[in-house]
């Protein structure tokens, strides 16, 4: 399963979820926690049972449920209650436990689906080895502006008030072996940032990229696909090892490695999945 573009769409809005799911986002997340009020979560977590009901999509649909303690156990009770989707997306994790938790509520309803855990508070941020390995979780993704809230940070272009939970993520999920998503460009009409925020996302080692409009999908798609020049690099590289039973060899005047073998198998793996 790919990841490379994660797009949101507001629970209580039933056009902009059809349209999500008709973009080429490889996930869309029908949201019920921050962008729907308060006064209208019931009427989201309906629409959302209601789009589920009838939609016709490729892609893998999410839908992301209120934090643990707030009204987690409603939404799934609700959702849950027709079509599931393909998985549930924990906001505010802190802990392997709120994983479990989902996990327990899912099972109660004879469901098993993974949990996508959003890691965006400083506890978050220190648990994120623990809550990676959860058998639940399925991916870590990584949630700046709340976290920069949670700490009291402010927030900057550069980004280097949040470097460290970001680059804490990504190992957390490489080492437990799930996916990792990188954090939202809030600023969805300027592609050229975003592309050079998501070129920098891929170069720390995440494997996708959240989105909050479907013009930014394309962009984010592209900068997680590897591009032919790497593919047939990668491709060589694996072809040469084949042949050879050399620790280290040669291809293209460079030496060849055990990293390097690893990287050309993770460029053929991303090619592959995304098609």
């Amino acid at each position: 399963m790919v990841r490379r573009s994660v797009l949101f769409a507001p629970g209580d809005k039933p056009e902009l979820m059809r349209k999500a799911a008709e973009s080429d986002a490889d996930v869309v997340v029908f949201d019920l926690e921050d962008a729907v009020a308060p006064a209208d979560k019931q009427d989201a977590r309906e629409a959302v049972r209601e789009v589920l009901d009838d939609l016709e999509s490729e892609c893998e649909v999410c839908v992301r449920v209120n934090p643990i303690g707030i009204s987690a156990a409603t939404d799934i009770e609700t959702v849950l209650g027709g079509p599931r989707p393909d998985s549930v997306m924990l906001p505010k994790t802190e802990a392997a436990e709120d994983v479990r938790t989902v996990d327990r509520l899912l099972a109660e309803r004879n469901a098993e689906l993974p949990v996508l855990s959003l890691i965006e508070s400083a506890a978050g941020v220190l648990r994120a080895d623990e809550i990676a390995a959860t058998d639940a979780t399925d991916a870590l993704l990584f949630g700046a502006e709340d976290l920069a809230a949670d700490i009291g940070a402010t927030r900057t272009s550069e980004g280097t008030e949040v470097l460290y939970a970001r680059e804490r993520t990504v190992i957390a999920a490489s080492a437990a072996g799930v996916d990792a998503i990188d954090i939202v460009y809030t600023d969805y009409t300027d592609m050229d940032g975003l592309r050079e925020e998501t070129t920098v996302a891929a170069g720390l080692g995440y494997d996708g990229k959240m989105a909050i409009h479907p013009d930014q999908v394309p962009v984010i798609n592209d900068a997680f696909t590897p591009d032919v020049e790497d593919i047939e690099w990668a491709e060589r590289v694996l072809d040469a090892r084949d042949r050879t039973d050399a620790g280290v060899f040669e291809v293209d005047g460079e030496m060849i490695d055990a990293p390097l073998i690893a990287q050309a198998e993770r460029i053929v793996e991303r090619a592959r999945q995304a098609d």
